[in-house]
């Protein structure tokens, strides 16, 4: 999520949410576009709307432009931050258990609502196959691994319970490592943020550096035996050191880290925030060709931020479906598949292939 002026509210209790009629990978009449899309970052019970799930249920909302692998991060700080004039702060700390418990809570109601919506669960890599082929299905995620403070446990249960993609950090302070939006404390990762880390390779969770300091990024880069994200933001060619005169872009990427990212094989999303890529989809576009320039077809990706993002040019899957007809009238269609949803679904599937048993 951005660090910039907005007002963010969970939304309310699930109640009567509509049930979709099954699979949804059919596109409009007369839509030229078949590619299917995935996002490496949105949310649902967490954002700028105040509406609830059942006015905007999920299943309309991935139908809409045949969004078929959406990664679903419920957020895993949210009770512990609050907005503030320079954006999401921390305003408390979670006691023993209590992160573990809103974890476990929120990833109920996420699997009851995808239920509901009839979308599948992606955790293996035969429901990443059918996602390519237009089924629908989330990937269930968590910004901000709170819930690891009650100790690394947590990482085989977040797993036993779907999760199959973790951001390391988010806004509030905890034992894995530090973040870019408040002075660092831990220098990086700390010793038990490496074992995070060597633990989600064994298991074959996803580990998303987003948020993350330059430190923590090179201490993750240095542990990992998988492909690694950055699930959102944007990449930068800012000179190293120089003075953030703006806020979001303090969650920038620094160029030479997304380069090495995308060295070892991982993706790195682009937001929808509109004061960085602009104010309409074929701005946010081209910004994604832009990065797929710097770091190659193969590493980059949708990141959208959705229902996190004010005033944003990709705000649904239909305003997606856009951006990607405006990718097709610019380059070739495989290029075109692998940033929209092939690069996730490949480096998901490399970390679920290398687990070890």
């Amino acid at each position: 999520m951005p660090v910039r002026p907005y007002v963010s509210r969970r939304a309310l209790l699930l109640g009567g949410a509509a049930v979709v009629a099954g699979p949804f990978a059919v596109l409009r009449a007369g839509d030229s576009s078949t590619i299917p899309i995935g996002d490496m970052h949105a949310h649902l019970f967490f954002g700028i709307s105040r509406q609830p799930a059942s006015v905007r249920p999920l299943g309309k909302l991935m139908g809409d432009g045949n969004a078929t692998l959406v990664s679903w991060s419920l957020v895993g700080d949210q009770p512990w931050i609050r907005p503030s004039p320079q954006g999401l702060r921390q305003k408390g700390a979670p006691t023993p258990g209590a992160a573990t418990k809103w974890f476990k809570e929120e990833l109920a109601r996420a699997r009851k609502h995808a239920e509901q919506q009839k979308i599948k669960i992606a955790t293996t890599p035969a429901d990443l196959d059918r996602a390519l082929n237009g089924e629908a299905h989330v990937v269930l995620s968590v910004e901000g691994a709170s819930f690891l403070d009650d100790g690394i446990e947590g990482l085989k249960m977040a797993h036993e319970l779907g999760v199959r993609h973790i951001q390391l950090v988010h806004f509030v302070r905890n034992e894995v490592g530090d973040f870019q939006t408040e002075p660092p404390k831990h220098g990086g990762l700390t010793d038990f943020g490496r074992k995070v880390v060597e633990e989600c390779n064994r298991l074959g969770i996803l580990v998303d550096l987003a948020h993350c300091t330059r430190a923590a990024v090179d201490h993750a880069l240095t542990v990992a035996k998988a492909p690694l994200v950055w699930s959102h933001s944007s990449v930068t060619k800012r000179t190293r050191g120089a003075a953030i005169k703006i806020q979001w872009m303090s969650r920038q990427l620094d160029f030479d880290q997304a380069k090495t990212i995308a060295e070892r094989g991982g993706v790195v999303g682009l937001w929808g925030l509109r004061s960085d890529v602009g104010a309409t989809v074929e701005a946010y576009g081209d910004r994604l060709i832009e990065m797929a320039g710097w770091l190659g077809d193969d590493h980059v990706g949708f990141g959208t931020d959705m229902n996190a993002l004010g005033n944003s040019p990709v705000s649904s899957y239909g305003d997606l479906r856009r951006v990607v007809r405006h990718l097709e009238r610019k380059l070739a269609a495989d290029r075109v598949k692998k940033i929209a949803i092939g690069n996730y679904a490949r480096v998901l599937r490399q970390v679920m292939e290398q687990a070890k048993a």
